[in-house]
């Protein structure tokens, strides 16, 4: 595994949303990608799956690609790809970028299961940061709770400053909605002057080419394991 960065912007804020329940860390960040004009960057190569991409509008699109808003000095990571089992060195990853950049702070954007029927609309969003100055009116402060995968993996580490961000959804179905509840608590934080209004209306059709793209890697993934696989028995 290992990173490619074909610039190197200095002391950027860096962003990154992967795969979860609801996939609400790819939709915040696609949505941050083109709110704020990010250009293509870099990305992170995972030789330890097998090498499956998504193409969308005839465009190979990276399984995590590594974008750049120079208006907000933001770096973006942008993953479809599932990282199961690999968080610890994705962390890592990031961790080194950070370090490589000199960036003010690692931010995650996740979402987080749901106990009983939460609506979208009622669900919360919450939030953990290194920074004992960080409020928000859309979120609330992590009180109690587990967090797992890379986000729980950047907040162990103290080489690095790292705020997550979450917002209660279901795992079945992609969440806009709680994706929008994420931007508006980041929004307050960096001051970004987002308008995710049209991330609402535009819900269903995000969410269908996203579920579709994430899908149909997964398919591929679990195709190609297989013949994998049938090549030792």
């Amino acid at each position: 595994m290992h990173y490619i960065l074909n610039s190197k912007p200095k002391n950027p804020v860096i962003v990154e949303g992967f795969p979860g329940f609801g996939l609400v860390g790819t939709i915040a960040t696609e949505y941050l990608m083109k709110h704020l004009d990010a250009k293509p960057i870099g990305c992170i190569r995972m030789e330890e799956t097998p090498p499956v991409i998504a193409v969308h509008d005839s465009t190979a699109i990276e399984p995590m690609g590594i974008f750049y808003s120079k208006k907000k000095n933001m770096v973006i990571l942008h993953a479809l790809a599932n990282v199961q089992g690999y968080e610890w060195k994705i962390a890592e990853i990031l961790a080194n970028i950070a370090k490589e950049l000199k960036a003010k702070e690692v931010i995650s954007l996740e979402g987080v299961g749901t106990q009983g029927n939460v609506k979208s609309k009622n669900a919360k969003a919450y939030y953990i940061s290194e920074n004992k100055k960080f409020k928000s009116k859309c979120g609330e402060p992590l009180e109690e709770g587990i967090i797992v995968g890379v986000t729980g993996a950047l907040l162990l580490r103290k080489d690095i400053k790292c705020t997550g961000i979450f917002a209660e959804t279901h795992s079945a179905l992609p969440d806009s909605r709680a994706a929008a509840k994420i931007l508006c608590v980041l929004d307050e934080y960096l001051k970004l002057g987002l308008d995710y209004t049209p991330l609402l209306k535009k819900a269903e059709g995000l969410e269908s080419n996203l579920k579709g793209m994430v899908g149909k890697t997964q398919d591929a993934v679990t195709l190609a394991d297989k013949k994998r696989q049938s090549y030792f028995g």
